[in-house]
Order: structure tokens, then C-alpha cells, then sequence
């Protein structure tokens, strides 16, 4: 079904983290997800990441879109690095292997986009 309503969000109440050695440091803020707006199709929102840290290499079936809006920092896909920062859009593969690193002196906040509906459709699989 086509969403035919518009959905604006002001802040969204949706905030995960990971904070360890396989996933590395990320916090992100889901904005639009069918299991928590009235929105299908896509999945979106902000992940931060501070100085020195990164979310480490992994993958996942849909592709997905990244677009820096503020810092710097390194991604990988797989195996290339790339240098990023603000006004960066970054296409990521199905199934490729990425991961980010912030190497600037600020957060590096990217916007990020899944095309299904929910974000609990994404499965991120870390290698051991």
C-alpha cells in the first residue's frame, strides 16, 4: 500500500546505541519506521558517532544511503576506504561490507535510509 498522508516529525522518541567491541560506538535516532509511524516503504534517521569512534565493518541485506550532515570521518566498503564529510551522499551496496570511522575533532551525524518498511527488517550481521 502507498502512504498517501503526510507524517512530520519534530523530534523522534526512538534511541538505540551500541557501545561495545563488535559493534563499536553509534547512537542513532530512528525517524521513520512502519512499527513506529504511520509510514511504509522506507525506513530513516540520524546515527551520531564522536571523535575516535566508529561503527565497525558489517552487512546486511537492503542497500542503503548515507549523507553526512556534519563531521569527517573514513568509510569502508568492502575494503576501500573513502574520506567523508559534510554533504557526503554514500551509496552502500546489498550485502556489502561497510563500516564508518569518525576521524574529525566534532560528531559525525549521517542520515541513513533503508528501503523496507521497518527498521527491525534490517538484520546487521558483525563478522566474529
Amino acid at each position: 500500500m502507498i502512504q498517501t498522508k503526510p507524517v512530520i516529525l519534530h523530534k523522534a522518541d526512538s534511541e538505540s546505541s551500541w557501545d561495545d567491541e563488535l559493534h563499536g560506538c553509534v547512537q542513532w535516532r530512528t525517524l521513520f519506521s512502519a512499527d513506529q509511524t504511520p509510514t511504509k516503504a522506507l525506513t530513516a534517521g540520524v546515527a551520531e558517532i564522536m571523535p575516535g569512534d566508529q561503527l565497525k565493518v558489517h552487512h546486511h541485506a537492503p542497500p542503503e544511503l548515507y549523507y553526512i550532515l556534519s563531521g569527517s570521518g573514513v568509510m569502508m566498503i568492502e575494503g576501500v576506504k573513502y574520506p567523508v564529510n559534510v554533504d557526503t551522499a554514500i551509496f552502500i551496496p546489498v550485502n556489502a561490507n561497510h563500516g564508518i570511522q569518525n576521524t574529525g575533532q566534532t560528531v559525525l551525524r549521517i542520515f541513513y535510509v533503508f528501503a523496507v518498511d521497518s527498521f527491525s527488517e534490517v538484520e546487521y550481521i558483525f563478522p566474529d
